[in-house]
């Protein structure tokens, strides 16, 4: 693999320091991705249940032993 800037080739240790790095890069891109895609479904969910009654909250609680 060469450098961008001196176009002579990179040390094994430089080579596995892109690697790491990339990597990184891609499980933040993933991260980043998936929560767009909860957020997507959340959206869907809201604009799914637009106009529906609501329920109260002590009713919820009740519902589902919190109390």
């Amino acid at each position: 693999m060469l450098s961008k800037i001196e176009k002579k080739p990179m040390s094994e240790t430089a080579i596995l320091e892109k690697i790491d790095s990339l990597g990184q890069i891609v499980a933040r891109l993933q991260e980043r991705v998936e929560d767009l895609e909860d957020l997507r479904d959340l959206e869907e969910t809201i604009a799914e249940n637009a106009g529906k009654p609501l329920l109260a909250w002590e009713q919820v609680k009740e519902e589902i032993d919190l109390d």
